[in-house]
C-alpha cells in the first residue's frame, strides 16, 4: 500500500491527502479504511467519548494525525486526548488512548507496527476493534488480548465501553 516515494516530513506536513495518510520515516502509506463498517464503528466511539466528555475529561478526535517519533507519524482512527491536552493541530503529546478500527485488508503486522508506534511514544492504552468479527481487543507489546468481561477500560478513570453495547449500536444503524 505504500506510495514507494520518500519525500520530507516538511513535505507531508504541507500535503493534503484524501484519505489522510501515515508518514513512516519519509514514505507516505496509505491505510485500509473506506468500509461502512469502519466507519460506523469510529462513529460510535466518538460518539461515546462525546457524551461522557465531562464524567471523563476527555476530547475525541477522529482521523487525526499524532507524531509518534521523528519520523513517524499515524492517522488515529479515534484518538482520546485527556481535557487538559494541548489542542494542537498535530497529536505530539501522549494521547491517553488509541483505538484501531480494523479493516478487511488490515494484518497483524500491520496493526502490531501501529500499536508499537503508539507506545513507543507514550500512549499507554490502545484499543483494537473488528467490526466483522465483533471483537474488541486490548493491545499491547505481547500482542492483542481479548477483554474477559467484554468490556474495554482505561485503568484508573471510569472509562469503561461494553463491546456488546457497541456492536448493538451498530446493528442499529
Amino acid at each position: 500500500m505504500a506510495s514507494g516515494t520518500l519525500i520530507p516530513v516538511r513535505e507531508y506536513l504541507k500535503t493534503t491527502y484524501r484519505p489522510d495518510c501515515d508518514f513512516i520515516d519519509g514514505e507516505v502509506r496509505e491505510r485500509n479504511l473506506g468500509e461502512q463498517p469502519h466507519a460506523l464503528l469510529q462513529t460510535i466511539f466518538a460518539a461515546i467519548f462525546r457524551e461522557h466528555r465531562k464524567e471523563w475529561s476527555v476530547r475525541a478526535l477522529t482521523e487525526i494525525r499524532v507524531q509518534t517519533s521523528e519520523t513517524h507519524y499515524r492517522v488515529a482512527d479515534v484518538c482520546i486526548l485527556r481535557s487538559s491536552d494541548p489542542a494542537d493541530p498535530i497529536i505530539r503529546v501522549a494521547p491517553l488512548l488509541c483505538i484501531e478500527i480494523l479493516s478487511k485488508a488490515d494484518t497483524l503486522t500491520e496493526l502490531q507496527e501501529r500499536v508499537d508506534d503508539y507506545l513507543g511514544m507514550g500512549v499507554e492504552h490502545v484499543w483494537a476493534v473488528d467490526p466483522w468479527k465483533r471483537l474488541g481487543y486490548v493491545a499491547s507489546r505481547r500482542g492483542f488480548e481479548q477483554p474477559v468481561d467484554g468490556v474495554l477500560a482505561v485503568a484508573g478513570t471510569a472509562i469503561r465501553v461494553s463491546l456488546a453495547e457497541v456492536f448493538a449500536e451498530m446493528d442499529e444503524s
